[in-house]
């Protein structure tokens, strides 16, 4: 007998044995669908929906041009690598010099004529003096930059395109007006004083300017990072700088008053080497950038 035959005889004898198995055929023949156009909204969910027309459609945003990217000093190998080593150069020099940051404020503030013995200058503190310096004209020279890149959006675009070359003619130019400015003031001190004055007022000079590297350093850091916050940074830039200068002033008019002349000379030099410095800075400055540009 063949295999198929064989196999239908025993599915027939298999039904017939079980009566449950003819029931569910008959019941799954006879089976009608309850809801075939869908689930009403009471059994589909709480919330009943109107038309698709009714609902919210995503607009499709515009197609623009690509927006190129901005550069920045942050962003920018060359700068940041100069910015570090300045700061390594004070951490390398800390560790032999730390006397002399110790000693801001007696250099800031002491008129003292005759000094101690022990309070004379070592090779360490020089080395400490020109990192702290260094440092001061680089961060000052990152700060010219981003004032320009905010205060003069014009030159926006020719400043991001080559960062690296502004950033390193603003901090020469630091370190020149700070070379220019130590010069002037020496040339001062030796003409309207004498030699230990003149020591004591470049101390107070060199202290005040290597204190406030330091405390650009902070603002800087926040000015590159958060630069939708530039105005409310660079004002407070600006107050420590001011400040800075008040103290170095100051100091300068305990050491050179002598009489009411001595006032009418301090004026003049107000306004020769303290204020007419930044006005020409400010226009070197623009210069370098259409030069560059």
């Amino acid at each position: 007998m063949p295999a198929n035959t064989q196999t239908a005889d025993t599915i027939q004898e298999v039904t017939q044995q079980n009566p449950a198995t003819q029931q569910g055929d008959s019941a799954a023949a006879n089976f009608a669908p309850q809801y075939l156009d869908g689930f009403p909204a009471a059994q589909a969910s709480d919330t009943l929906l109107g038309s698709i027309d009714t609902l919210a459609v995503m607009e499709v945003p515009a197609a623009g041009e690509a927006v190129p990217f901005a550069r920045s000093p942050l962003h920018d190998t060359p700068s940041m690598s100069l910015l570090i080593a300045g700061l390594l150069a004070v951490a390398l020099c800390y560790h032999t010099g730390y006397k002399y940051i110790e000693n801001f404020f007696h250099y800031m503030f002491s008129t003292r004529r005759r000094e101690n013995l022990f309070e004379d200058h070592t090779v360490n503190e020089t080395s400490i003096q020109i990192a702290l310096i260094a440092n001061t004209c680089i961060v000052e020279g990152f700060l010219i930059y981003l004032a320009v890149l905010l205060l003069r959006p014009s030159m926006a675009t020719a400043l991001q395109a080559n960062v690296f070359p502004y950033i390193a003619s603003f901090c020469g130019l630091a370190a020149l007006f700070y070379g220019v400015q130590w010069l002037a003031y020496k040339t001062l001190g030796y003409t309207f004083s004498d030699k230990e004055g003149t020591k004591l007022w470049l101390d107070g000079f060199k202290a005040t300017q290597s204190l406030l590297g330091l405390l650009l350093v902070p603002v800087l850091m926040l000015v590159m990072t958060y630069p939708a916050h530039g105005k409310m940074l660079f004002m407070a830039a600006a107050l420590l700088y001011l400040v800075a200068r008040l103290i170095f002033i100051y100091k300068g008019f305990r050491i050179f008053y002598s009489n009411l002349t001595s006032v009418f000379y301090f004026i003049l030099y107000l306004c020769a080497v303290e204020i007419v410095p930044l006005v020409i800075i400010s226009k070197v400055t623009i210069w370098i950038c259409g030069t560059l540009q």
